[in-house]
């Protein structure tokens, strides 16, 4: 009995601290430097500053000020440092310091890959406790607007990530092997080498997520990051980083510099980062490729497709899973749902409109939908009138503004969003680039085929430029088999239950069929990214009986 009441008490003390997060909640958590719940509210804003060499700078002259995306009429939500040109010596210096063969690799300092694991441990831990995990997810619920669902999603697979890394599995990513040699006295040993001065450009959309499974990598390997954030969202990085100075992490293993792309690129270029890993928009992905000489790992662009095969079945949690998809997170996944591909059986079942009915349910109130940070209403609208001038092209629901919302105008507001194009004039040549457009909202094209048709859905897939995540949804060994043989998507789920938004900790996340691609999540992706492969070949014995042979 005295364990039972225990055990409520416990209960009741964390459900005070779910919910919107109370200043007595924030209390418990001494690294903290600011509560979500006021961002937006105080007319002082929480200030985000640069860390460079350990040293946190408030000297920055620029500020630059972000909107609360919610509300345009509110107190900015926060500001952060507009690091200009003139004030990145710190940043060239600090990365000039660390040698090229890292700060750790397997025959150096061997201790800090102990040190990380613990790190993770305690890191891991932190955001598994409930009180931090409201924190982080109400934080990011603040600057991207996402369902609680959602968010606390981000940072509950970010805290699987950091779990999965503790103890001896940092020293295990860096597993060496060793071959025979081709005479007495001779090895050869494969080790994964760091880089030493890197660079993490992170994108709005996971502000946690997406940047802790990267900035973890790189320090797990041995390199040493300086983090770019995305503006829109760089307290939450900063926020982290407290985290991990208060789980042991030195100050100096991170440098955060918070900057336009710009100032980004001229530190890139102008100090010796030998890599670059950058998470975002295809334009902007191609352009560092060619200012760094190719020296990136990319995850850009994701137009991600869902194909629906003939043998149809559960059409309900289908359609659930199609408006997961799509329109989760306003649409702003790399891997949310772009194109449907929908077999004419579904069609017959109601599959659309099932679709659509879900869709109608999303409102403002429960974040289920909300503001675009990439687009602005009118540039979502544009795009849709573009695809309607396709002949047969409609819109199946959607295409509208939000009513009654107080978006800033420089964010998109819209209803989520369905246009229909068949499939034989998609592949036109006028229209293609069109239709396999990305759209970073809640917005996809939808296309219907027969079965004579599939060649047509595989040629649509071969022709797009980006082959991110993808979708079977089909049972059928061999519809699914066809599917899979002819395409190259990097994260493809298949079967009945199939989504394209599929981004845990414990399989890999990236793009295929580019040789710059970075994948996320897994040891496989951390050794690919963050690590290059280095021979050290020993060879100690010379025989007694050695005579030199004649000169060739």
């Amino acid at each position: 009995m005295i364990r039972s009441s225990i055990s409520k008490i416990e209960l009741r003390k964390t459900a005070r601290c779910t919910g919107i997060i109370s200043t007595r909640c924030l209390g418990s958590i001494p690294w903290a430097t600011l509560e979500p719940k006021q961002l937006g509210v105080d007319s002082s804003p929480h200030h985000v500053p640069n860390i460079v060499n350990g040293i946190w700078q408030q000297d920055i002259k620029g500020k630059m000020f972000i909107p609360n995306p919610m509300d345009k009429d509110s107190p900015s939500l926060f500001s952060l440092a507009d690091t200009s040109i003139a004030e990145l010596e710190p940043f060239r210096e600090s990365m000039r310091s660390v040698p090229k063969s890292g700060l750790h690799n397997p025959l150096k300092n061997v201790d800090r890959y102990l040190m990380y694991g613990e790190i993770s441990r305690k890191a891991g831990a932190a955001l598994s406790d409930p009180v931090i995990q409201e924190f982080f997810t109400q934080a990011i619920m603040k600057c991207v607007p996402k369902s609680h669902a959602q968010a606390k999603g981000e940072v509950m697979v970010t805290a699987a990530f950091l779990n999965n890394f503790a103890g001896d599995n940092v020293r295990f990513l860096a597993r060496s092997f060793g071959n025979p040699g081709d005479h007495y006295g001779q090895q050869s040993n494969g080790f994964r080498w760091p880089y030493g001065p890197v660079a993490i450009v992170a994108p709005f959309n996971f502000p946690l997520e997406i940047p802790v499974l990267q900035l973890m990598g790189a320090l797990y390997m041995g390199n040493k990051p300086v983090l770019k954030p995305a503006e829109k969202v760089a307290f939450v990085m900063e926020q982290f980083l407290h985290l991990l100075h208060h789980c042991g992490m030195p100050k100096e293993d991170v440098d955060l510099l918070n900057c336009q792309g710009p100032v980004a690129e001229e530190l890139i270029t102008s100090s010796p980062i030998r890599l670059t890993q950058f998470t975002g928009s295809s334009r902007v992905a191609e352009h560092l490729s060619k200012v760094t000489a190719g020296k990136v790992k990319i995850e850009d662009a994701g137009f991600d497709w869902k194909i629906l095969g003939p043998d149809v079945a559960n059409v309900d949690y289908v359609a659930w899973q199609c408006d997961q998809d799509a329109y989760a997170t306003i649409g702003q996944k790399c891997s949310a749902q772009s194109i449907l591909f929908v077999h004419e059986n579904y069609e017959k079942a109601g599959l659309l409109d099932k679709i659509k009915e879900n869709a109608s349910k999303r409102q403002l109130e429960d974040f289920t939908i909300g503001p675009v940070l990439t687009h602005t209403t009118q540039n979502i609208l544009d795009h849709i009138e573009t695809l309607l001038k396709v002949p047969g092209s409609s819109v199946l629901f959607g295409g509208k503004e939000l009513e009654n919302h107080n978006i800033p105008s420089e964010y998109g507001a819209v209803e989520p969003t369905a246009v229909y194009i068949p499939i034989e004039q998609m592949l036109k040549e006028e229209y293609y680039e069109s239709c396999v457009t990305e759209l970073f909202a809640p917005f996809q094209v939808v296309t219907t085929y027969k079965d004579n048709q599939l060649d047509l859905v595989l040629e649509a897939c071969e022709r797009m430029s980006h082959h991110l995540t993808a979708a079977v949804v089909s049972n059928d060994a061999s519809f699914q088999t066809k599917v899979l043989a002819n395409t190259v998507n990097g994260t493809t789920y298949a079967g009945q239950r199939a989504r394209t938004t599929g981004a845990p900790q414990n399989h890999w996340f990236g793009p295929a069929g580019d040789p710059r691609g970075a994948g996320i999540g897994t040891p496989e992706a951390i050794k690919l990214v963050w690590s290059c492969h280095r021979e050290i070949i020993h060879d100690s014995i010379i025989p007694e009986d050695w005579v030199q042979p004649k000169a060739t």
